[in-house]
């Protein structure tokens, strides 16, 4: 069976380049068809036979495959999530919590995802809608790792007010807050000071930065709950899995749930999850 295969890449990377011609040729070799959006192709002339419109690229494909980091691993996720296709990640970055996959092993683990051996992993993502004074931002985002409301200026901060389902429920001045699903705590929730959660649980993470307040403590919040951050002071950005969404005013508003999609992962047997923690961070008792 012809199977279509989109490639995202990272654009910097001399290993992410030559590792992405060098499966595009072969997976045409073995009668299928590789896909590349064109904004990489752009940076990439090597690329430019397998380029598609960026709007176009998600449409019929059977899988994606990330060739980078977990930035990169993001960025496949939010095109892949528009098909609810599956995500192969080949790690040529540094930490590599969500692509696992060797550089030296992408033949065989493609080889095996177009035989239908693989496992998938689902993780809860989230939906977030920003709210102005023109009302809701028709704008989707969908974040793997989290939604960010971070202080514009230097040397200020930003005051915002969190309600849960509708419930005020604390106020924060801080350098920014975090609102990050499991995936995430593991990432800039993480190096605020936010607890690390398995991605087998399903919650909302709620955490600030440099709180300037007695008590700045993180919050977890149900799956079934609406997270909604309303800024009440200071100039602000949103970002959405480190993607810049817009500038933020007193009285605009991010609202944060449950993803109606999450996102699927591509696994060959279970993810161990607290062993790729302890063997990321070197934490092992040797």
């Amino acid at each position: 069976m012809t199977c279509c295969v989109g490639l995202v890449i990272h654009q910097e990377r001399a290993l992410a380049i030559s590792l992405a011609v060098e499966a595009a040729a072969w997976l045409e070799s073995q009668g299928h068809i590789a896909r590349v959006p064109a904004s990489d192709t752009a940076a990439v002339a090597a690329l430019a036979p397998w380029a598609v419109p960026d709007e176009a690229f998600p449409e019929g494909l059977d899988v994606v495959v990330s060739i980078g980091g977990d930035g990169t691993m993001l960025r496949g996720v939010r095109l892949a999530s528009v098909s609810r296709v599956p995500v192969l990640g080949v790690n040529v970055g540094h930490l590599g919590y969500l692509a696992d996959v060797d550089p030296g092993d992408w033949k065989a683990a493609l080889t095996r995802v177009l035989d239908s051996d693989f496992d998938v992993e689902e993780r809860m993502t989230l939906d977030v809608a920003l709210i102005d004074g023109r009302g809701i931002d028709p704008q989707p985002r969908t974040a793997l790792n989290d939604a960010v409301v971070e202080k514009l200026e230097s040397g200020h901060t930003v005051r915002v007010a969190v309600s849960i389902s509708a419930q005020p429920a604390i106020s924060y001045a801080a350098d920014a807050l975090i609102v990050a699903t499991p995936t995430g705590s593991t990432a800039y929730n993480l190096s605020a000071g936010g607890p690390v959660v398995s991605p087998r649980l399903e919650a909302m993470l709620v955490t600030p930065v440099a709180a300037h307040s007695l008590f700045g403590r993180p919050l977890v919040v149900a799956p079934d709950e609406v997270v909604r951050v309303e800024v009440q002071d200071g100039a602000a950005v949103l970002g959405v899995d480190g993607q810049h969404c817009g500038h933020l005013v007193a009285g605009d508003i991010v609202e944060c749930r449950m993803g109606a999609q999450p996102a699927r992962l591509i696994t060959f047997g279970e993810r161990d999850f607290w062993r790729v923690i302890t063997t990321k961070f070197g934490l092992g008792s040797g």
